[in-house]
This record gives structure tokens, C-alpha cells and sequence, in this order.
């Protein structure tokens, strides 16, 4: 246990300074685009490739993938009900609510968790996969049928290209293929994405802790749709992914861990910029991010100390 507790405490350690340089204005807060734009575009799929190209298949897709799918369900279904159902929010503003309610964090704070919490980056890549590939083509296809989000409409190419686009998605996808063809590549080609797949976890945390310190305090609300999205993400989320895998799975140990800790990730930035693109719930999607990226942090911390 004191060994992860410590690898959280690592990762927390880089997140506060990155806060701290942000409140000092070493680092402005326009940085922060700087620096997400380096771990998502340059770092992050490096560190993506060559974990899951030296990976064995059979350990990333397993128990992680099946809770994360099972837990996400459950989350959305309960979100649809009582949004769509009972509240009567439109199409556009019930999709970027369960988008809130359930796509993870897994590219800027789930890939240091795998990797220095779990000890394995690759763990997160399923989960990477999934809502790249599958769940945020679906909402994408929602929202552009519907009048309300970007007012056009969007040809089914750009639809079904769109994923692909996505550079944490096409190096999951490459790492996949060269660990299926059993290709290795030279240690000169391997040094130098070696050598920048090893900023992506320090890059990606300074930018998340200086994103926290440009401050909250005009972007939070807790309308009953925030909070319901940020309850469901923070806390229902994990206890279905630790019920699944407990009592269904009967795992035990770090087996139990890296599920129940993966889905306890906050909601992933990106639900903001979808939310932005479609001009639909942007209030909502911001205060998810915001609400459950405070509470995760010592909720992971809690689920570690537990389950380690």
C-alpha cells in the first residue's frame, strides 16, 4: 500500500506545482493550452504506443475494459432516466450530460495513474479506445442530428473518420498492431519515442494543475443536473466498477484496484470542448470537469489506500 500511496503522492506532488507556478504567474494561465496541446498531440500517444506495442493483449483487455463498459452503462441509464425522463432536457443537453456522467479523464490523468499508480500505462488504453472509437462518435452523431447543438449537419464520413483523427487514438491503435504482428522496432527508432513518451505524465500534470489554479469561482454551478452528472461520475461510477469486479469477478488485491481507481477518474476535458463545438449545456459540462476533478484527486487517493 505505501508504494502506490506514494506514487500518488508523486503524481499529486507535480500537479501542486504546477498549481503553485500557476498562482506565482511563472506559467499564465494560456500555458495551459500550450502544454495540454503538447501531452495530447506529441507526448501522451508516444507514451500510448510504446506501452501497449510491448504489452500483453491479454492484460489490457480484460476485467478493466469489461467494468469500465458495465459501470459506464449503468451511469448513463440512470443520467437518461431521470434527465430525459423525469427532468425533460432535450436530446442535446441529456447527451452532454451523460457524456459528463461517464467519459473518463484517461488521456491526461488516466495515463499517469496506469503508470505510476498501477504500474501499467497500457491499462488505460481500452478505455481510450472505447470512448474515441464508439462513445463519443454516438454523442457526435446525437448532436449534430439535432437542431439544437451545431445547427448543421455533418456527412457520415466526417463522422466515421472523426476518431481516427484523434492522435491518442491512432497510437493506441498502432501499438495494438505491432504487438499483434509481434513487430519490434530498432532501439534507434524506439530511443527517441522512448524519450518523449517520458514527458507525457509530468507534462500533462503541470498543465492539470495549472489549468486548477486559474480559479473556480465563475465556472461553477450546482444546478440538480450538475450535480446528479458529478455523483454519478465521482462516486456512483467507481462503487458499480468495485461491485462488478468484487462480488461479480471475485478479484481481490490489484486486480481490484486498477478497475475500481479507473473508473474514479473525473470527467475528461474534452466533454467541454464538445459541449462548446455543439453550444449545448456548456454550463453543465464545465462544472462536471471543474466538481469532479476536486473531488477525484482525494476520492483516488481514499479507493488506493483501501484497496492497495
Amino acid at each position: 500500500m505505501s508504494a502506490v500511496i506514494g506514487a500518488f503522492g508523486a503524481l499529486v506532488a507535480v500537479a501542486v506545482l504546477g498549481y503553485v507556478v500557476g498562482l506565482l504567474g511563472v506559467l499564465r494561465s494560456q500555458d495551459e493550452l500550450v502544454l495540454s496541446r503538447l501531452a495530447f498531440f506529441v507526448a501522451t500517444p508516444a507514451l500510448l504506443f510504446t506501452t501497449v506495442a510491448r504489452a500483453d493483449l491479454r492484460a489490457i483487455f480484460s476485467v478493466v475494459l469489461v467494468t469500465n463498459l458495465l459501470s459506464l452503462f449503468v451511469v448513463q441509464v440512470v443520467f437518461v432516466v431521470i434527465a430525459a425522463l423525469i427532468w425533460r432536457r432535450t436530446r442535446s443537453e441529456t447527451t452532454i450530460g451523460v457524456l459528463a456522467s461517464s467519459y473518463v479523464n484517461a488521456g491526461n490523468l488516466g495515463v499517469p495513474v496506469a503508470a505510476y499508480v498501477l504500474g501499467n500505462g497500457a491499462l488505460v488504453a481500452p478505455i481510450v479506445l472505447f470512448q474515441v472509437v464508439i462513445m463519443a462518435p454516438i454523442a457526435f452523431a446525437v448532436l449534430d442530428h439535432d437542431r439544437q447543438g451545431s445547427g448543421r449537419r455533418v456527412s457520415l464520413r466526417t463522422m466515421l473518420t472523426r476518431p481516427f483523427r484523434n492522435p491518442l487514438t491512432v497510437a493506441s491503435l498502432l501499438g495494438l498492431l505491432f504487438s499483434l504482428l509481434g513487430v519490434h522496432l530498432p532501439d534507434l527508432v524506439m530511443r527517441p519515442i522512448d524519450l518523449v513518451a517520458a514527458a507525457a505524465v509530468p507534462v500533462a500534470l503541470v498543465a492539470y494543475g495549472l489549468s486548477l489554479s486559474a480559479g473556480t469561482k465563475d465556472s461553477i454551478t450546482l444546478r440538480r443536473d450538475v450535480v446528479l452528472a458529478v455523483a454519478l461520475k465521482t462516486f456512483v461510477q467507481p462503487l458499480v466498477a468495485y461491485t462488478i469486479a468484487h462480488w461479480i469477478l471475485n478479484l481481490h488485491g490489484p486486480a481490484l484496484l486498477a478497475p475500481t481507481l479507473l473508473a474514479a477518474l473525473p470527467t475528461a476535458q474534452n466533454v467541454y470542448v464538445y459541449a462548446v463545438h455543439y453550444r449545448a449545456s456548456r454550463t453543465l459540462a464545465r462544472s462536471a470537469v471543474l466538481l469532479s476533478t476536486l473531488l477525484s484527486i482525494p476520492l483516488m487517493i481514499l479507493i488506493a489506500g483501501l484497496l492497495a
